[in-house]
């Protein structure tokens, strides 16, 4: 019983905040940023502990695989195009992943955190199934990457579109690429927003993107990671 409560109240905290969001359109409002909020204090409220309510909610978190599966649907009503720009869509994400990785081991030195937590903090910028595999890989804590994350994604969903309004990005390829890689599945949510090509780039991006972390994870993580342990 417990398990379907928790389940349809979490859902029901969605729906309720992106309807919120799409009424008012107002950044604080986005879903992934007040649903934790809701959830955070109806579960401090009633005194459910945190694992227990994990263990309740488990059937969403199983739907993040199938949901990634899905993505595929836009990208083959498009294919046309992916061939077309096949090559810089490579070199883009493949240096999307390496600023994300880069940035994230310095910015992890600057603020001396310990080595599992940047461990952990690597694999934030791809979609959270993988992110997972990847940490688990290369000795992070699963739990820690998943918070990393979801605040990437909803640090990204929020200041992509500012961002590219900003740099002024007037081709559909551009801000989806840019949504897909910066933001994961909360970017390419936003890319649906947008427009169905922009989603499309968006989902290869994203897709891309752990692909080719899933190899720096059995190459440039490592090195990196024998640096920290050497410095």
């Amino acid at each position: 019983m417990k398990i379907i409560l928790l389940t349809v109240l979490t859902y029901l905290f969605y729906r309720f905040t992106k309807w919120g969001y799409k009424k008012w359109n107002n950044p604080l409002l986005h879903p992934l940023l007040l649903t934790p909020i809701l959830l955070i204090l109806f579960i401090s409220l009633f005194h459910i502990s945190a694992n227990s309510y994990m263990q309740s909610s488990k059937v969403l978190t199983h739907l993040l695989g199938p949901a990634t599966i899905a993505f595929a649907v836009p990208i083959y009503k498009h294919w046309h195009l992916l061939k077309k720009y096949f090559v810089v869509i490579v070199i883009s994400v493949t240096t999307g992943t390496l600023v994300a990785i880069i940035s994230s081991y310095f910015l992890s030195i600057l603020i001396n955190l310990q080595s599992d937590f940047i461990i952990s903090l690597i694999p934030r910028s791809i979609t959270t199934p993988i992110a997972i595999e990847v940490s688990e890989e290369i000795g992070g804590l699963p739990t820690l990457t998943t918070v990393f994350v979801i605040i990437t994604g909803i640090i990204g969903g929020i200041i992509g579109p500012y961002a590219i309004k900003f740099l002024a990005l007037k081709s559909s390829i551009a801000k989806g690429l840019a949504l897909g890689m910066g933001a994961h599945g909360v970017g390419t949510s936003k890319a649906m927003e947008i427009g169905e090509q922009e989603a499309t780039f968006s989902t290869l991006a994203m897709i891309l993107a752990a692909w080719i972390t899933v190899i720096w994870g059995s190459s440039l993580i490592p090195f990196l990671m024998k640096v920290v342990s050497s410095s």
